[in-house]
């Protein structure tokens, strides 16, 4: 449940933080009246002696309030068009200092930040970092708590090694910040240190780490006087091209073996008002962006895939509505899901035997805009608009080509609203987005033409931000001929066409769908050792959000109940302790109740700095509406899941870490082993390798195969399935500079399934397991070797009543990106990269490793070459 855990340790304790201080500090700052100060990491500059030191740095990390074993300084000044920053990281061993070259945003080694709140809202704030190495990190903090790594902007910082310590110097310009047009300033104040050796953090403003609170807590930046804010103008046009080559098809006009193209574009940042900013995008290219990772999805749901694209991905934070916390299958839920601007086309031809198709992978996206921002008084604003073109597939019969339109053009609008109140103790949102779709074609009749969305949300905290409440509503309007919707009803998010659902039922005369949603949570953040949270979400058997978000189940309601315990000083061999507790229920809207469970998890700490962590999940039986991919649900025994993990000391130049996770099925109907070991090595401060192992063997034996007909009567074909995978993800990362890198990243897929022991669903929900299915017998079943299928008798008279194809399958796939990137003045880049992907699959289902290596490697691999450069004009 803690959802910061598997953050950077900076970025937990620059937004995860505190409650009350004894008393707020201030630092008054200098205007520069003579000179210049140029950022080289040395403060030689006769400007800076007109701002004094000040330090007094207190420990958060291990000891809450302790004096820090390390002296930190820090001082600031002014001009009319930037911020200087000085920080001195005094250090009794310098050679111990760890200066560690990475890409940007990697928080690693040696750190110091700085948090201003321009607003001085105390609820948002900028954070600006560097390491020892001057690798720069930065971050938006927003609602006190709420951090956003993407956001880049342009500002400049030199490190140095000093005899008694380390050195940053910086330049934070003016147009990079939000604040208010008024002669006099106070400004929210942070700055704090992290000694990477002995995990030491410390911070100038002290506050306790019981607390819930952060920005608000900040001390003060006085002495700011007679500067206005900047209107940038910024425009980054890129020029991209691009070889590719793969192996030749004869016949194929579509497959040559090779392919060039290149593409314009342009990216560019306007600030509207001293407080919006206008990003646009004009014919954006994602070539450098690393693949998904493979996968095998053998469930009826849609899988959730990060987004990496860098437009979307930066200031995402503002349009984040997901509907419910957690870690769960409905925490992906979300009014917005950026992936589905520039998806795969919804309609994919059927060709005859002597016909070839160049289908698209990806529709492409004409241009986008985002207008994002917080006034003073409290409203934070986020606007989206984006064009997706029309896109056609080209089939191509004896040298004759014809274009079919396979996604229509279409727009896609977000508006993300939000209001907070009494120094954000209370916010007031809501969001709104629409689909639109120019239909025209009849081969994207199944296709509805718009769908909206929306919310309304509220969280108020109380006691110091201790305790909250939390409230959320979503609906949703699908509109389109009743086709479409019949589709809607028929998806795997519902199955209107259950058998035995009484609740619910298909109308095919339909031509609109609606539902709703939301959650009510309530819960301690803070104020002591022990925080709790619980809540009820609901999805209603219309909800659907996946044209602009993402829904993985309608026709749900669920509850959960989450208790945690941290101990954050160290005792015993113990650095640091956490215990959590968990209890779950779910419903469908009849009141049928389709899963409990349970689990308890621990994780620690140890003085030696290795960390570990186990826990135990108990799942009642449960009921499966999608198994039998709309036919009636399935009664599943209940099971018993256990995970361990460990980890080395992560200071070290080599980490070595594992994970087991084990599932024990009732009445035997699953098991699973699945886990990983991590390692990972630094040989020199600009060099990390990393290698993780994955291996899983499951075999469950109710999985779904097909449905077939029995004279007139639905049959519902399941299987054992014995699946083995074992993917191997590499990565090498080497920084020249902190502004030049070099990344590669690769990953082997082996996945083998094979089915036997085959059955027919008899009584899905009998209270007895074995009265569920009937197993077929040799007489009732034959492989047909010549078909590679398999025939079934069910009455035993030499008659086959029906086949289905042989489901044993191999799937092979390797992935891999080099990527080099050359940041060569801020906010311009170069990349070159080259990128490889070999995906093949056959019908074997043998899980053998040195053939399944053999047959990926056989495969002629599709390798692309790209090279894009940008370049950063500002007015």
């Amino acid at each position: 449940m803690d959802k910061f855990l598997s953050l950077p340790l900076l970025v937990i304790f620059l937004t995860f933080n505190s409650n009350l201080s004894a008393q707020v500090k201030t630092y008054q700052t200098q205007k520069i009246t003579s000179g210049t100060i140029t950022i080289d990491g040395i403060i030689d500059e006769t400007a800076w002696n007109f701002a004094g030191w000040q330090g007094d740095f207190i420990q958060r990390e291990p000891y809450d309030s302790a004096a820090p074993s390390q002296k930190t300084e820090f001082k600031i000044l002014y001009d009319d068009n930037n911020l200087y920053v000085a920080i001195k990281a005094n250090d009794t061993e310098v050679d111990k200092i760890e200066k560690r070259l990475t890409r940007r945003d990697q928080f690693d080694g040696d750190l110091v930040a700085i948090g201003v709140d321009s607003y001085y809202d105390k609820l948002t704030a900028f954070a600006f970092i560097v390491n020892a190495a001057g690798v720069k990190s930065d971050m938006m903090i927003t609602n006190e708590t709420n951090e956003d790594n993407s956001w880049d902007p342009v500002w400049y910082v030199k490190t140095s090694i000093a005899e008694d310590g380390w050195i940053a110097e910086m330049r934070i310009p003016f147009t990079q910040l939000r604040f208010a047009d008024k002669e006099e300033h106070i400004w929210g104040l942070q700055v704090v240190r992290w000694l990477f050796r002995k995990e030491e953090f410390s911070a100038w403003q002290h506050v306790p780490r019981e607390s819930s609170r952060w920005v608000s807590l900040y001390g003060e930046l006085k002495g700011i006087n007679g500067i206005h804010p900047k209107k940038e103008i910024e425009f980054i046009p890129y020029l991209m091209g691009k070889t590719e080559r793969f192996e030749a098809e004869e016949g194929n006009p579509f497959a040559t073996g090779k392919k060039n193209s290149y593409a314009l574009g342009v990216d560019g940042k306007v600030a509207v008002t001293n407080d919006l900013t206008l990003n646009f995008t004009i014919n954006p290219d994602f070539g450098q962006v690393e693949a998904d990772l493979s996968e095998v999805n053998l469930t009826a749901y849609e899988t959730f895939f990060p987004e990496k694209r860098p437009f979307f991905i930066e200031g995402s934070n503002i349009y984040d509505y997901s509907i419910t916390e957690g870690d769960g299958d409905l925490s992906q839920d979300n009014l917005f899901y950026s992936r589905r601007i520039g998806r795969q086309p919804h309609y994919e031809p059927e060709i005859n035997d002597d016909e070839y198709m160049d289908y698209p992978e990806f529709t492409r996206i004409l241009g986008a805009f985002k207008l994002t921002g917080k006034t003073r008084n409290g409203w934070s604003v986020g606007v989206l608009e984006s064009v997706a073109e029309e896109t056609k597939a080209t089939i191509d019969l004896e040298g004759e080509q014809r274009k079919v339109l396979v996604e229509p053009m279409t727009n896609y609008f977000n508006t993300r609203i939000q209001k907070d109140f009494d120094k954000g103790k209370t916010t007031l949102g809501g969001m709104l987005t629409a689909t639109n779709r120019k239909i025209y074609d009849h081969n994207l009749d199944s296709l509805h033409h718009s769908a909206y969305s929306g919310g309304i949300d509220f969280l108020h905290f109380w006691k110091d931000k201790t305790y909250f409440i939390w409230l959320n509503t979503v609906f949703s309007q699908m509109k389109g001929n009743s086709k479409s919707i019949l589709k809607l009803q028929e998806s795997s998010r519902r199955f209107f066409q259950r058998p035995d659902v009484s609740h619910v039922k298909i109308d095919s005369s339909r031509t609109s769908l609606t539902g709703n949603g939301g959650t009510i949570e309530a819960g301690k953040t803070g104020d002591g050792h022990w925080k709790y949270v619980g809540w009820i979400t609901w999805r209603t058997p219309g909800l659907d959000l996946n044209d602009m978000g993402y829904l993985r189940q309608a026709d749900i309601i669920q509850q959960v109940a989450w208790a945690g315990y941290n101990i954050w000083e160290p005792f015993s061999i113990f650095r640091k302790f956490n215990l959590n507790f968990n209890q779950w229920s779910g419903w469908d809207f009849s009141g049928k109740r389709l899963y409990l469970g349970g689990n308890i998890s621990g994780n620690a700490q140890f003085k030696n700095y290795w960390s570990a962590g186990m826990g135990l999940d108990r799942g009642a039986s449960n009921r499966n509406r999608s198994e039998l991919r709309g036919g009636p649900a399935m009664l599943f025994p209940g099971d018993w899941n256990t995970w361990f993990n460990v980890q080395t000391d992560e200071r070290k130049k080599l980490v070595i870490s594992a994970f087991m996770f084990n599932n024990w099925g009732d009445k035997d109907h699953s098991r699973m082993t699945s886990m990983n070991a991590g390692l990972s090595y630094r040989p020199l401060k600009a060099l990390a390798v990393s290698m993780v192992p994955n291996y899983r063997n499951l075999r469950r034996n109710l999985q779904y195969v097909e449905t077939t007909d029995f004279y007139g009567n639905e049959r519902y074909i399941i299987s054992t399935l014995n699946s083995q995978i074992l993917s191997v993800d590499f990565r090498i990362d080497y920084s020249i500079t902190p502004d030049l890198s070099v990344q590669f990243w690769g990953q082997p897929f082996l996945f083998a399934g094979d089915y036997y022991d085959f059955k027919r669903v008899t009584d899905p929900q009998a209270d007895e397991y074995h009265d569920r299915f009937h197993v077929f017998t040799g007489k009732e079943i034959t492989f047909n070797q010549q078909n590679d299928a398999y025939d079934f008798d069910e009455n035993a008279d030499d008659t086959i009543d029906y086949s289905i194809d042989n489901p044993n399958f191999n799937f092979y796939e390797f992935r891999s990106n080099l990527v080099i990137r050359w940041e060569y003045i801020p906010g311009s880049t170069i990349y070159i990269v080259w990128s490889q992907g070999r995906t093949d699959s056959s019908e074997l289902g043998d899980f053998n490793i040195d053939q399944n290596f053999n047959d990926l490697w056989s495969i002629v691999p599709y390798n692309v070459f790209l090279i894009k450069a940008s370049f950063r004009i500002s007015l």
